[in-house]
């Protein structure tokens, strides 16, 4: 996963140091954008990558936590894990597919909230590492992941580059949203909708 990291923690350094300094804008304005020029090879046909989409504002019940690049997928399925029984205890049905919500990153590791969308909040509040929330709406761009969790580096190079073409400034928050249940799904056959909030 040390592309993937590194892929996370440029664009957050980007997005603080203010990339779009004059030299860069003059050097990404002799270099038209091509859209989809680094769309990676596993998509199938219609699969988004860099479609525009306005996201909706949605309660979720999220875990919270944190882990190490080299176990990720293990620590994100843990903590859906813990949010399934959560809801499956309180008798709740999600209202929307499961996504992790990385609010923190640096080189070794990451901060993020398994989360899972639900109608409207719990009558209890949940305690401990669980609790109720709103995803982040707004501006973003959507790309698809169709593979093993691993291979997510290449669709994170071609979503960097797809950035840097288009000179978008993106926040620092990315959102992975999984069409195919990371608990039960075989790793390799992962399909997963990657929301990136820009500015």
């Amino acid at each position: 996963m040390s592309a993937l990291r590194a892929i996370l923690t440029v664009v957050s350094a980007l997005v603080w140091l203010g990339a779009g300094s004059a030299e860069r804008a003059a050097a990404q304005a002799a270099a038209p954008a091509q859209e989809n020029a680094s769309r990676p090879e596993a998509l199938q046909p219609g699969d988004a990558f860099g479609e525009e989409v306005n996201l909706p504002a949605q309660t979720i019940i999220f875990f919270s936590g944190s882990g190490q690049w080299d176990n990720a997928f293990e620590t994100i399925v843990d903590g859906f894990k813990t949010v399934k029984a959560y809801l499956e205890k309180q008798g709740i049905n999600p209202s929307g597919a499961p996504m992790t919500i990385y609010t923190s990153t640096n080189d070794a590791s990451f901060q993020f909230w398994a989360a899972v969308p639900v109608a409207a909040p719990p009558k209890d509040a949940p305690t401990g590492d669980i609790a109720v929330g709103t995803s982040t709406p707004g501006k973003a761009y959507k790309f698809i992941h169709r593979g093993s969790y691993d291979d997510m580096d290449t669709t994170y190079d071609a979503i960097t580059n797809f950035l840097d073409e288009n000179r978008l400034d993106a926040k620092d928050l990315f959102i992975e949203q999984y069409l195919t249940d990371p608990v039960t799904t075989p790793e390799d056959k992962l399909v997963v909708e990657v929301y990136v909030p820009v500015k």
